[in-house]
């Protein structure tokens, strides 16, 4: 059995009774209850996804998994597809946005070849998961087989299982790919079923005639291949990435292993999407770390019933926005486990002015 589908068929629901027990300790911190909003749900999430009711984040991963895609040869990048294996490099050096912003946020970033279209040297922070020197134009066949597609999230799993035995409270989401956002709409528009022109956006920037275009390209790439909406794989093998992919697995492995996981933007949701699609018990382990503005990101959010942390305008990827997404995630069960009860502090209640067990 392939190891997603065992994830799959494993993946269970939040502990409810551990949610409990923190809710209640958040009540009895020394402030009026809900008074730190989104961070006190934040913290009862994470109790939920750890069966720890005081839990703590000290190990964090941002995963930037990198592919290309044979559906830049339609003109849909303001970039060329050789800046992702230059990006790649700068990641692996510690000069690109996520680097910066991991370090801010003392996560560790691993970078993850899935299929970019050149050979890269090896690297300490590397892991090489290629499944092909880029996908094939979509706008012509399908992306990538089946198998390559069932490899990918068998891989994302690997993934998670090779960071937890250097220690994992929470991982992130990230990717690089020219040209990913055109798959990812793609996606985006057969899981939801919204029409392609609603799912999709300017990704690098393009102009409006690029745009139009775009939106063309997707919608024949769906005529073409006919993805099955009932099947994730399915969508993922017509129309995806292999890095979409490997972050779908990576999603899986998180649920699996009950860890917390972030996502960033449009690309790394898509993934995270199609898990959920395999398997509804996803959504409660993400956390949709902001909102980009790219369109699809608001449709996919939506389908899935997240609500996002942030809303900065970014639209950057690699992880950036997840990087973020940790640092509220650590700073939410810190609130939990470190400010004192109205008990520890010698405070008296709101209510009665008596004191209760902080559990």
């Amino acid at each position: 059995m392939p190891r997603w589908r065992e994830a799959v068929g494993s993946i269970s629901p939040l502990d409810l009774r551990t949610m409990e027990k923190a809710r209640r300790r958040q009540q009895r911190l020394t402030k009026p209850p809900g008074s730190l909003g989104r961070l006190e749900e934040l913290s009862v999430q994470v109790a939920g996804i750890t069966r720890d009711p005081l839990p703590e984040v000290r190990n964090k991963v941002i995963f930037t998994v990198a592919g290309d895609h044979g559906v830049a040869d339609e003109g849909v990048s303001a970039y060329p597809k050789e800046v992702t294996a230059q990006m790649v490099a700068n990641f692996l050096r510690g000069g690109a946005a996520i680097n910066v912003l991991a370090r801010c946020a003392g996560a560790r970033v691993i970078v993850v070849d899935a299929g970019v279209a050149a050979d890269l040297p090896s690297h300490p922070d590397l892991r090489n998961f290629k499944l092909g020197y880029g996908t094939r134009n979509i706008a012509r066949g399908p992306a990538m087989t089946r198998e390559q597609a069932e490899m990918a999230l068998d891989f994302g799993i690997k993934l998670v299982e090779e960071e937890r035995e250097k220690g994992l409270d929470v991982l992130g989401l990230g990717d690089m790919g020219i040209a990913n956002t055109t798959p990812s709409a793609a996606v985006a528009s057969v899981l939801t079923g919204l029409p392609p022109e609603s799912v999709t956006g300017r990704g690098t920037g393009v102009d409006d005639a690029t745009l139009s275009h775009k939106v063309e390209v997707i919608r024949r790439a769906l005529e073409l291949n006919r993805p099955d909406p009932s099947d994730p794989v399915d969508v993922l093998a017509k129309v995806g990435g292999f890095e979409i992919g490997v972050l779908a697995g990576i999603t899986l492995g998180g649920a699996f292993y009950r860890v917390p996981v972030v996502l960033d933007g449009l690309i790394a949701t898509a993934g995270a999407l199609i898990a959920y699609r395999l398997c509804s018990e996803v959504r409660d382990y993400c956390i949709a770390a902001h909102l980009s503005v790219e369109v699809g990101h608001r449709a996919m959010l939506e389908h899935m019933g997240l609500s996002p942390l942030l809303d900065l305008g970014l639209r950057l990827g690699e992880g950036t926005g997840a990087a973020l997404g940790t640092f509220l995630v650590e700073a939410s069960v810190k609130v939990l486990r470190e400010m004192a009860t109205f008990e520890e502090a010698g405070v008296s209640d709101r209510c009665s002015g008596g004191t209760s067990s902080p559990l």
